[in-house]
């Protein structure tokens, strides 16, 4: 653990946070699980991510998030900085910067609908033997994005799950939203 990071993306990356939760893709189940997450590249593979647990709460503040230094897939290693602690699909987010130079937000959502429709509409998919939270989903992530600067990937082993990238975190939720729209 470690002290707030300091980052102006910070703000452009929580008023998407606070957005998507309004509209019920980030948050918790009755049960308190949370679900959702968000990111930002600070530079190179470095990025800030929402961390672990943190969808209940309706606003986060700079303390709800952490600064990932490192990562190794193969390795199943994430070294984070920060007063929370990273979220389970940390692995994914850096996969798709190491793989996209020019992505430089990327955003975990659930819903029913959007997962359903993306699946019946054949959008790039993960398989459905790689869990959430696990090097084969990362790997499988990479494969996918395939230097594409933006895109939507639906996660067919991680139930509800879809990954929305882009070059700005403007246009990941913008992306985002249009998913909603379709869907919903």
């Amino acid at each position: 653990m470690g002290p707030v990071i300091e980052t102006p993306l910070w703000a452009d990356l929580n008023r998407a946070r606070t957005k998507l939760r309004e509209l019920g893709l980030v948050g918790a189940m009755p049960n308190g699980i949370g679900f959702g997450n968000l990111s930002v590249r600070i530079k190179d593979n470095e990025f800030l991510i929402s961390g672990t647990a943190t969808g209940a709460s309706p606003v986060l503040g700079p303390d709800g998030y952490c600064l990932i230094t490192s990562f190794e897939v193969d390795r199943n290693r994430v070294v984070s900085t920060g007063p929370v602690k990273p979220s389970s699909e940390t692995m994914t987010h850096g996969v798709i910067y190491q793989s996209c130079p020019n992505a430089n937000c990327v955003i975990h959502i659930h819903s029913r609908q959007i997962f359903d429709g993306m699946i019946k509409d054949k959008y790039p998919a993960t398989p459905e033997t790689a869990a959430y939270g696990t090097p084969e989903i990362a790997l499988a992530i990479g494969k996918l994005v395939n230097h594409h600067d933006e895109g939507c990937i639906v996660l067919a082993g991680h139930d509800e799950g879809v990954i929305v990238y882009g070059a700005t975190v403007e246009k990941a939720l913008s992306l985002t939203e249009e998913l909603y729209n379709k869907y919903r």
